[in-house]
């Protein structure tokens, strides 16, 4: 279970997001909702803990992540959360086998790789190069990628934006199916998409920009 507590995050504008108190339950799906410029992305970075809050508690399995140092962060990130990027963050001139293999460097066992990318129709992808997939196929792997460590967490942040809606809708729909039982958080703009999810959030009725009053 994730819980948001008094969340507030101040951007480089000094424009600061308050977040409305928040409840993720293990094993069920959450799409949130909004506007760019919301915070729905930042939320992600905060509990994946690659961004900190400037005040408030990320309460992931009873412990405040926010607590935790630099290094403890990245190890729970490694342990425990599966992230999905936008942009793929794969190694293009690598062949999918080896954008996977990388992953054993951070000391996760990838044996179960060869199911999940047959799930995702791209086992015969597997010793074909990055460069040479559609966009479809490169999130289907960045998917394989992080959900072969077997994370308690998936965060996928805008995992369709590089996709037209037909391959966008076709990925969610596995990316749902592959991660059933697990607690994901997808990040999106296209509200079409939220039938395939336990809940939506719209994160424009849950967060508040406030700007830094002149002295």
């Amino acid at each position: 279970m994730i819980q948001i507590r008094s969340l507030i995050k101040t951007y480089r504008n000094e424009t600061s997001i308050h977040y409305r108190d928040l409840t993720f339950e293990t094993g069920k799906s959450y799409m949130l909702l909004g506007a760019s410029g919301c915070g729905k992305s930042t939320l992600l970075n905060m509990i994946s803990g690659i961004l900190s809050p400037d005040s408030g508690s990320i309460l992931l399995d009873g412990t405040d992540i926010t607590k935790l140092s630099q290094r403890e962060k990245d190890k729970l990130r490694i342990e425990k959360i599966g992230y999905i990027f936008q942009d793929f963050k794969l190694i293009d001139k690598m062949t999918v086998a080896d954008n996977i293999a990388v992953l054993k460097m951070e000391g996760v066992d990838i044996s179960g790789a060869d199911v999940l990318l047959e799930k995702l129709g791209i086992l015969d992808k597997k010793n074909k190069r990055v460069d040479h997939l559609s966009g479809g196929q490169k999130q289907r792997v960045a998917i394989v990628r992080a959900l072969v460590k077997q994370p308690q967490l998936i965060l996928a942040d805008e995992p369709t934006g590089n996709l037209n809606f037909s391959i966008g809708e076709q990925v969610i729909r596995e990316l749902t199916e592959v991660s059933r039982n697990r607690t994901l958080i997808a990040v999106t703009h296209d509200d079409r998409l939220g039938k395939y999810f336990d809940e939506v959030i719209d994160m424009n009725e849950v967060t508040s920009a406030h700007e830094k009053e002149a002295d």
